[in-house]
């Protein structure tokens, strides 16, 4: 009987050795592409790219199959992600980028922060019902909750006929293009710094939430005395149905950093926060394009229609389509 010739040790050092010089030349150009630009290298390092790519991948083949030590695997798996995205990642021309971003980015990325718009919504609309019963109760309230500035003479003392024209009276603006502009801006502001703030494990978020769903609700408090709570509602919605969903878009992106921030689980917590990050970033992107909507509507369509019956038919349609898209588009993507 023969005896079977002993298996060669498998050295991670050796494995390393033979290999480190390759992994480094390929970080030292990935740096310099996503650093500087993609210019600075020379034409043999351009085709050198490829080549240290594949033997990357061969290397963390290996290095899985093998179980070598879990730091050069992961480390290899970071290199590898990094040359994909250099070498692949970027060369779908930029319209098809825009509209994979409408076709399944945006959507999908709504639909992953499902639990945090859950909380924002019931936050907000709590707020409002809160705030309507308590300045119901005690009027004294309304100017604590509604700036002078933003109540614009519409308080606990303005009068049903002053109060009617608000909502139906002919528009009063020189200019109807600047109004939408700086409601834009108004609203832009609140929701980017719903965002913001998420960082701060979401605390702000959820104050800055609930003061604006405070404030609508003080509003209502207002019109409902005199008759005109429907006639609010149709006035706010035509844009609202747009506007309030981005405004708790934003805040669900900024409670997701904050749930990432508080909770980063087996991740580090700066890497648990910059992934998080990265998903709400993509949600804010679409979230400036419906304040641009919702300013259009609260700008123009607002001021422009009068009647309670077409203010319901397009804030109706612009949830419709709101919900429609986010719930249907992109679920077949497969990539």
């Amino acid at each position: 009987m023969i005896d079977a010739a002993p298996a060669p040790l498998f050295a991670a050092r050796h494995f390393r050795a033979e290999r480190e010089a390759d992994w480094h030349e390929l970080e030292r150009l990935l740096d310099i592409v996503e650093k500087k630009s993609p210019r600075r290298l020379s034409s043999d390092e351009l085709l050198a790219l490829p080549r240290l790519y594949r033997a990357t991948l061969s290397a963390l083949s290996i290095a899985r199959e093998t179980s070598l030590d879990a730091a050069m695997i992961a480390y290899l798996e970071g290199l590898s992600t990094r040359a994909y995205f250099i070498l692949y990642g970027c060369r779908e021309p930029w319209t098809k980028q825009v509209a994979g971003f409408f076709r399944h980015g945006w959507p999908a990325a709504v639909r992953s922060l499902l639990p945090e718009i859950l909380v924002a919504t019931i936050l907000f609309f709590a707020a409002a019902l809160a705030a309507y019963h308590l300045v119901r109760a005690e009027p004294a309230w309304y100017g604590a909750i509604i700036p002078d500035a933003f109540a614009a003479g519409r308080d606990m003392e303005a009068s049903t006929a002053f109060l009617r024209d608000s909502l139906y009276g002919a528009p009063k603006q020189s200019g109807l293009e600047i109004f939408a502009t700086a409601l834009f801006t108004h609203n832009a502001q609140i929701s980017i710094l719903a965002f913001a703030l998420g960082f701060a494990f979401a605390v702000p978020t959820v104050l800055l939430l609930a003061q604006n769903g405070a404030m609508l609700g003080a509003m209502f408090a207002v019109y409902v005395p005199h008759g005109l709570g429907w006639g609010l509602l149709g006035w706010l919605s035509i844009h609202g149905t747009t506007e309030i969903s981005a405004i708790i878009l934003a805040s669900a992106a900024g409670m997701h950093i904050g749930r990432a921030v508080a909770f980063p689980g087996r991740q580090r917590r700066l890497e648990a926060a910059a992934q998080a990050g990265r998903k709400a970033a993509l949600v804010m992107i679409g979230v400036v394009l419906m304040l641009m909507v919702a300013g259009m509507l609260e700008g123009f369509a607002r001021q422009l229609i009068r009647a309670d019956e077409a203010r319901f038919a397009v804030a109706g349609t612009m949830l419709l389509i709101w919900v429609s898209y986010f719930t249907l588009v992109g679920r077949r993507h497969h990539g």
